[in-house]
This record gives structure tokens, C-alpha cells and sequence, in this order.
């Protein structure tokens, strides 16, 4: 018994060492501590950053830790613009740039790798790095500044690039590359560096494929009306892009398809009372003759209404005063085509009802300090398309009967007066027509709500 005992005490004590051993191990584990957060730092270039009488072809970026190269193609930048781009190749603690074609004599050049480096564990960013040295005796060290904006939407699209010609020739931009590029940043704004003074072209470009050149009328563009003068006071450059030309991926899609088909532009199935009823088909019609008629519950037709096509064939418009709370239907006739003579798959009918007036809210928008244009028009854009627009007659703007929802507002500069947005033309000079984007967003109540709301400029 007093055997047993014993030998039952010893498994104890060591069961309790073998716990205390297996815990300690646990609270000593080690931890993967802070993770870091420093950037890399450039500890030595050669040539060094500034030289002159630059007579190398290779410059050699050492750093304090391990890195790497990133992205190259979206942040580097040669300027004046070489016709064979650099070799950017990293090893360990170093970034290497190989030039592979002639300097020109007595320029300042700046090579920008922008946020391309980064260390190779955690990827953190050495911004914003450019590189400066010129093959004569001195740095070149005029600037300008600038923004561009959209002209049609008033917004910021920092893809844009800013390029500037000394070639001071209309068609340079559609001929060549630029001399010197620049990048907005998410205010829309470039700055140029290290220029010489001089007479340059300024054009600025949603350059998608590559080619620094206004080869589309469907890329984004800007053009500044008069050579900029770089020297010692040179104003800031504002430029306000647009596209000649709309890129319609609809049209495209509907060129490839067999059928003719339509949507009807109808919010929550209720016709807004204010507004026409807008039947978009995917591909143009051949004409309407009587084939699209619009009609009560018991298919009397509608003589008052007034349907019409637009120029590309395919939006209908079937103004009426609509009666509140009322249901109407549209008759689709079987013998509707298309301009290759594509039909309907069959005579089709849509049933609506209109919107009461007590789905609506009263609208008042007092306008504080309004920039003092020719022919202001007001539109409230929702998604991304203009859904209702109006003249500016006044500081005050109300509207008795407006849809509820959430609205972003513009201000149109209408310069021929016309009640649309129209685009610039690079060939005859014109500039585009321009918007104001208004920051805040408003909200409208619906059920008689008396919404009113000041603005600000």
C-alpha cells in the first residue's frame, strides 16, 4: 500500500513538470512584432542627382535595404520624351537605369519613376522619385502648373496626361510625341519642372493606347487656346478636355445581335407625369408609320400623343400630358423593323400607370454667389446620366412637382444656348462647353415634401 502510494505521488509530480514545461513553452513562442513601415531610402546615385555636362549612360540608385521595381509602364517618365525608353532593371539594394538613345545637347532631363520603387518585403513606396541632370553647364529650372477638368461633367479624371510641344504646329499632336509629358494628380492637377525657357504647345490626353497622339476624335482631349510662355511668372494653364466623338459600345453590341429588341425607361413602373415616355431599341429603326401606337385599358388610341424618333433611330419619345394615376398601354405593331428590316418576334404590349402627385416633393434651390455665365442650365444627374435639365432664369430655381431621390447638380455654361452640352473640335478651334460640378449631393422627399436647400459657389 505504501508502495502504491508512492509510485501514484511520482506520476503526479511529473505530470505537473511536464504541464509546466509544455506552458512555459507556449508564453516563451515568439512573436512576429511590429511590421515595418519605412519606406526605402536612397543612400547614393551615380552620376549624382543634378550633373552636368552629363556624359554617362547608365545611372546607378543604391538604397538601404532590399528592392524592387513595380508598375513601371504607369509611373515612368523621360522628359524631353526619348524615342527608345530606358532599361530600369533592380538587383538587391540597387536600381539601375540604362540609356539607350542620344542625349540632345545642352538639356535638362528628368527622369521620373514615380511610386515604381518599393522594398521587396512589405512594399512600401519610395514616392514620388525623379532624377535630374542636364548635358550642358546648367539645370534648367522654370516651371508651370495647371489643372484639367471634364468639361462635360466637371469632374477630375486623373488618367489624363499633359504633354507640351516646342513645335508650336497645329497638327504636331497627331504627327509625333511630346517633348515633355506630365501626370495629374487626384485634383487634377500637373506641374512641369526643369524647363527651358520658350514658346510650347500644351495639349492634355486620355492616352489608353499608348501612343502620346490625337489619332481618335474618341479619346479624351484638351487643347490650350494660345502658346503657353514658360519663364519666370508663367500663369497657371486650365484646361477642359472632352471627346469629339462618343465611343458607343451599345451600338456595337446591337450590330452583332439578330433580334430587335427595346427597354422601356420607366422608374419603380410608374410614368413620371412631368416628363415624355422614352422607349430605347437596340438597334435604329426604319421608321415609325404608324406602327407604335399608344392607347387607354380599352385600346382606344390616343390622338393627342406625339411620338418621334431621334437622328440615331433608336429613342422614341412619346410626349403627352399625362393624367395622374392612370393607366395607359403602348402597342407595338409586328410589322416594326429595323433599318435592315430585323421585326419584332411578335406584336407586343406595354402597360404603364403614371405617377400621383403626391409621389412628388416641391423643390427650391437658392443659388449663393452664381458665376456669372451667359445661358446657365441646371441638371440633375443620377448614375451618371443628366435626367432632368433646365434654364437658369434666375439665383432662385423652384419646381413644383419634382421626382424624389438622391441628385448630383451641374451648371451648364449653354454658350450657343441650345439646352445641351456640346463638345469641343480641335480642327476649328472651338472649345468645349463647360460645367460646374457642384460638390454636394442633394436629397429629395417625395409625398409633398417642401424641399429646400441653398448653394454655394
Amino acid at each position: 500500500m505504501k508502495r502504491l502510494f508512492s509510485f501514484v505521488l511520482i506520476i503526479i509530480i511529473l505530470s505537473n513538470i511536464q504541464f509546466f514545461i509544455s506552458g512555459c513553452g507556449q508564453i516563451m513562442s515568439p512573436t512576429g512584432g511590429k511590421r515595418d513601415s519605412i519606406p526605402p531610402r536612397l543612400i547614393n546615385a551615380v552620376p549624382k542627382p543634378g550633373t552636368v555636362n552629363f556624359k554617362s549612360n547608365k545611372i546607378t540608385l543604391y538604397f538601404d535595404e532590399f528592392v524592387t521595381v513595380d508598375q513601371l509602364q504607369q509611373n515612368l517618365l523621360v522628359s524631353p520624351s526619348p524615342k527608345i525608353v530606358p532599361n530600369i532593371d533592380h538587383k538587391l539594394r540597387t536600381v539601375t537605369i540604362k540609356l539607350r538613345d542620344t542625349l540632345i545637347p545642352n538639356t535638362t532631363y528628368t527622369i521620373s519613376l514615380g511610386d515604381a520603387i518599393r522594398d521587396l518585403n512589405e512594399g512600401n513606396i519610395f514616392r514620388n522619385f525623379t532624377y535630374v541632370f542636364s548635358t550642358g553647364p546648367v539645370i534648367d529650372s522654370l516651371q508651370f502648373s495647371g489643372n484639367v477638368t471634364l468639361a462635360e461633367t466637371g469632374r477630375i479624371d486623373s488618367t489624363l496626361i499633359v504633354m507640351l510641344y516646342r513645335n508650336l504646329s497645329d497638327s504636331v499632336v497627331k504627327k509625333r510625341k511630346p517633348d515633355y509629358i506630365a501626370r495629374l494628380n487626384s485634383k487634377g492637377e500637373y506641374s512641369f519642372q526643369n524647363l527651358a525657357p520658350g514658346l510650347f504647345k500644351v495639349y492634355a490626353i486620355r492616352d489608353a493606347d499608348g501612343s502620346h497622339l490625337y489619332n481618335d476624335k474618341r479619346k479624351i482631349f484638351a487643347f490650350s487656346d494660345s502658346p503657353v510662355v514658360v519663364g519666370a511668372n508663367t500663369k497657371d494653364i486650365k484646361l477642359f478636355a472632352y471627346a469629339e466623338q462618343k465611343d458607343n459600345v451599345t451600338d456595337k453590341i446591337a450590330a452583332a445581335e439578330k433580334k430587335l429588341r427595346y427597354t422601356a425607361k420607366i422608374q419603380t413602373e410608374r410614368q413620371d407625369i412631368l416628363s415624355p415616355l422614352v422607349i430605347l431599341f437596340n438597334k435604329p429603326l426604319k421608321n415609325l408609320d404608324q406602327r407604335l401606337f399608344l392607347a387607354d385599358t380599352l385600346n382606344n388610341m390616343d390622338t393627342e400623343a406625339k411620338i418621334s424618333m431621334d437622328s440615331t433611330g433608336r429613342k422614341v419619345s412619346v410626349l403627352k400630358i399625362w393624367k395622374e394615376n392612370q393607366s395607359y398601354k403602348l402597342i407595338f405593331s409586328k410589322e416594326l423593323s429595323d433599318t435592315s428590316g430585323i421585326k419584332l418576334s411578335k406584336a407586343d404590349t406595354l402597360r404603364f400607370k403614371t405617377k400621383k402627385e403626391e409621389d412628388y416633393g416641391m423643390l427650391t434651390l437658392n443659388f449663393i454667389n452664381l458665376p456669372p455665365f451667359k445661358h446657365p442650365v441646371i441638371e440633375f444627374v443620377s448614375n451618371n446620366e443628366v435626367m432632368l435639365s433646365a434654364p437658369l432664369l434666375s439665383n432662385q430655381w423652384t419646381r413644383k412637382l419634382f421626382v424624389p431621390g438622391e441628385y448630383e447638380l451641374r451648371i451648364l455654361d449653354d454658350e450657343n444656348n441650345n439646352g445641351v452640352w456640346d463638345p469641343g473640335n480641335f480642327e476649328q478651334r472651338k472649345q468645349p462647353e463647360k460645367v460646374i460640378s457642384i460638390k454636394d449631393r442633394i436629397s429629395v422627399r417625395g409625398g409633398g415634401w417642401e424641399n429646400d436647400k441653398d448653394i454655394h459657389f
